[in-house]
């Protein structure tokens, strides 16, 4: 009997812990998202594999390209700037930046999922 009713109380709190939280969705704003659209940056039919941003500077990002190099934005993503072009590899499979002075951003080259084709790197 206690075991029974044991079993009965765990199978609750594991449906109770288990069961999603009912929040209220945010609403959108459609005034604020009109004018956004997606589009490419970099070479056409490229994807991006690493983002990286600035703490306390929500206007700066760079984005890294599985075969396009890394990207900068200093306005949220309105324009997007090439800062890598010079480099003797275009892969890109991550982004950090350094601890000790947010101007010097880390790129680990090389792409991550191979796929029909595959991008080298040249480490860090």
């Amino acid at each position: 009997m206690l075991r029974h009713r044991l079993l009965q109380f765990s199978v609750i709190v594991l449906t109770l812990l288990a069961s999603p939280l009912v929040l209220p969705a945010q609403q959108v704003n459609k005034d604020i998202l009109g004018p956004v659209r997606y589009r490419y940056i970099g070479p056409v039919g490229n994807r991006v594999t690493a983002v990286v941003g600035i703490p306390g500077q929500p206007n700066i990002y760079y984005a890294g390209a599985a075969s396009g190099g890394i990207f900068k934005t200093t306005d949220a993503g309105s324009h997007w700037e090439s800062i890598f072009d010079d480099q003797p590899v275009s892969s890109i499979g991550a982004l950090a930046i350094a601890p000790s002075d947010s101007k010097i951003v880390w790129a680990g080259t090389g792409e991550a999922y191979i796929r029909s084709h595959i991008s080298v790197g040249a480490g860090i």
